[in-house]
């Protein structure tokens, strides 16, 4: 079924368009904006697969022939894709991946390939508006669609989706993306702006995003899909508190520990302590065990976090790491330098 619907969003106009193109995939959307066309579909696989995690891929690229050109000279041909697309993958796969639930694996692939760029446009948050909505049209679990707006900052005020040339005097270049709910990813950077400048941009940028959310569920109940059937795997309660009565404090223990290879051989240490006393009497549970043991050494590290406000290293949520910096280290190189924060 074809679908199309259009709504005003910051002097141009945003239209989402389904049906049409990429029918075979499990969800398609063509998504213009100004001169700007990004075609976002979704492909998922049909049964789970064994990983313990979800196998999901994102794709965003940005061809030359969107903006009218062709490569021309030595290499006639494109390449890998370069820093921009790479960021913008990554931006995406940051908005979507935590909204799963986390027991999903089915195979799961994203595309999101821009056929026309006007250049003043860019294509990275209608990738992510329509990787959203291809997803929401696929039969695979998802908890609801994403919006996603750029916000820049000018003399005059809060700007949605400023143009190429109106960023270039914007103190701000800032990508929210969320739910109808919330704000779930932001991405970007500043020149000097305040906290509170910051927090007022989000306020800005969320009745925007919620506007682009409900154009979402249009295109949603116009053309709606059934999801295929499917329910978490229960998690097995009596085996975790199992795992706490043994792990419990020491677990308390070594994520007290500040330095931290040697905190890491100290969970490791007492994961192996927890198998050995489990496995008589939970046999060929070794997944299960240590499933149960990374969620319980989650619980209690966030819990040291939020509620006592002390980090792994001791640092309180008002302290940075401490950074280090030196330059002319190599002899030869035309420059070079090395920079160290904390343990990384």
């Amino acid at each position: 079924m074809e679908y199309k619907c259009s709504m005003e969003l910051g002097g141009r106009t945003l239209t989402l368009e389904t049906g049409r193109l990429a029918r075979q995939a499990s969800g398609s959307v063509l998504v213009t904006y100004g001169d700007t066309v990004v075609l976002a579909a979704s492909v998922v696989g049909r049964k789970p697969t064994d990983r313990d995690f979800l196998p999901l891929t994102v794709d965003y690229r940005e061809k030359t022939y969107a903006a009218g050109r062709i490569p021309g000279g030595f290499f006639k041909r494109e390449g890998r894709p370069n820093e921009k697309e790479i960021l913008s993958s990554r931006l995406i796969d940051r908005s979507l991946r935590p909204l799963f639930e986390m027991s999903i694996r089915f195979e799961t692939m994203i595309t999101a390939e821009v056929l026309s760029s006007d250049q003043e446009n860019d294509g990275d948050t209608l990738g992510l508006i329509g990787a959203s909505c291809a997803l929401n049209l696929s039969d695979l679990p998802f908890p609801g669609p994403v919006g996603a707006v750029r916000i820049g900052l000018t003399e005059e005020g809060f700007v949605i989706n400023p143009t190429s040339a109106v960023l270039e005097a914007s103190r701000m270049n800032i990508i929210a993306a969320g739910t109808e709910d919330s704000i779930v990813m932001v991405e970007g950077e500043a020149r000097e702006i305040s906290e509170d400048q910051l927090i007022e941009a989000f306020r800005f940028a969320h009745p925007h995003i919620q506007r682009i959310v409900q154009l979402q569920k249009q295109v949603l109940e116009a053309v709606h899909r059934p999801k295929r059937a499917w329910a978490p795997e229960p998690e097995d309660e009596a085996l975790y508190e199992a795992v706490r009565g043994l792990a419990s404090e020491k677990i308390n223990d070594a994520i007290r520990v500040a330095e931290k290879h040697d905190r890491e051989e100290r969970l490791d240490a007492v994961e192996a302590e927890v198998q050995a006393a489990l496995l008589e009497s939970h046999p060929e549970r070794e997944k299960d065990i240590a499933e149960a043991y990374h969620r319980l050494v989650k619980k209690q590290m966030r819990s040291m976090v939020l509620d006592e406000g002390v980090r792994c290293d001791g640092r309180r949520g008002n302290e940075i790491r401490p950074i280090t910096c030196e330059v002319g280290v190599l002899p030869r190189t035309h420059g070079s330098a090395i920079f160290t924060r904390g343990q990384t």
